[in-house]
């Protein structure tokens, strides 16, 4: 029987540190073999096409210049034959794994994820498979129909507005419009975010990425 490749994996990673550690990891590992290492997401691309990975383990946040969604949607448009992008983070926060998944990642892990965890997700990646523990894929779900709910440019802003800690009245001050007219448009959004109330209403559009 022919023995199988190991998967070829590259780590990029804006900390040394963090890359030796993944190294050591995966390099330990009989089916994975490291091919290279990058700091950015500029020197991501460069190893993609001289390292040929078969997955590129990915921070989220590298520092200026690209990101980790950024190198997961360039890596994605080379098109048939293309590395899966696997995410690996610190960062729990659902309008980012949306942006990666949207950019076409593989999946979505955290730093804290155990080992072997990340080792199984890197060979799922491989296999053309979608790396999403459940809890994540229902928060993905939430959030891209939150963002599909379709609220007005005047609701999102009512919504910043009760964000950033004003009353109705000085909400309907700063908008040049009655107080009347603002509860019309938060119950509005309330109906569209399936909420009945404006903490979880702020906590809905923050989650989705439609508020800061």
């Amino acid at each position: 029987m022919t023995p199988v490749p190991p998967v070829r994996v590259l780590v990029v990673d804006d900390h040394p540190v963090v890359r030796a550690g993944l190294r050591a990891l995966l390099d330990a590992q009989p089916g994975l073999h490291v091919v290279g290492e990058a700091a950015d997401g500029a020197g991501a691309l460069v190893m993609v096409a001289s390292a040929r990975p078969d997955v590129v383990l990915c921070d989220l946040r590298l520092g200026t210049g690209l990101d980790g969604v950024a190198v997961a949607k360039a890596v994605g448009a080379l098109g048939p034959g293309a590395p899966a992008v696997l995410i690996l983070t610190t960062f729990d926060h659902d309008a980012d794994i949306v942006r990666a998944v949207e950019a076409g990642a593989a999946g979505y892990l955290l730093k804290d994820a155990a080992p072997e965890e990340i080792v199984t997700a890197i060979h799922r990646a491989r296999a053309g498979e979608s790396v999403l523990s459940p809890e994540l894929t229902e928060r993905v779900v939430a959030t891209m129909r939150s963002r599909q709910a379709g609220l007005s440019a005047r609701e999102l802003e009512v919504l910043t507005l009760v964000a950033r800690g004003r009353s109705n009245k000085e909400t309907a001050r700063e908008l040049f419009i009655s107080e009347a007219t603002v509860k019309t448009h938060l119950n509005h959004a309330f109906a569209k975010l399936g909420v009945d109330n404006r903490t979880a209403a702020v906590a809905a559009a923050r989650s989705a990425g439609l508020i800061d």
